[in-house]
Parts: C-alpha cells; structure tokens; sequence
C-alpha cells in the first residue's frame, strides 16, 4: 500500500505578554493548512499530548467530505 506523503509548515511559537500577567504562547495556523483541511475562525479543536515531541490537534466537529465528480470533455479522448 502507498503512504501519502506529509506535508510540513515549520513554525515559530510566539509569546504575547501583557503587563502583569504570564506570558501566553501562541501558535498561528499558516492559512495554506487551514485551508487544505476546511478549519474554520472560531472552530473547537483541542490538543492531545502523545509525548514531549509530539502534539496532535483534534477537531471535534470536522466538516464533511464532498467529492464532486468531474465531467470529462469528449474532445481529451
């Protein structure tokens, strides 16, 4: 059977600091990745820590898959 093969997008974490509170770290999802897999502003997701190298995101409610079929044009034959 074929592995499909990764796609990566390196990323640096950034942290926001506001007067007297702890630094927040963020993340920011690159927009070609959101879009490859539908993730919508506002949409709930959540991290699932498998070790200290490795993190998954999980969608709670992942969109639907359509596949639309496409017409051939008879002139390509």
């Amino acid at each position: 059977m074929k592995e499909t093969p990764s796609i990566v997008y390196p990323l640096k974490v950034q942290a926001i600091r506001s007067k007297g509170q702890t630094p927040k770290l963020y993340v920011y999802f690159p927009q070609a990745l959101a879009a490859a897999i539908n993730l919508e502003a506002g949409e709930l997701v959540q991290w699932e820590l498998l070790d200290r190298g490795e993190l998954h995101l999980l969608r709670h409610q992942p969109p639907r898959v359509f596949y639309q079929k496409t017409v051939r044009d008879e002139s390509e034959n």
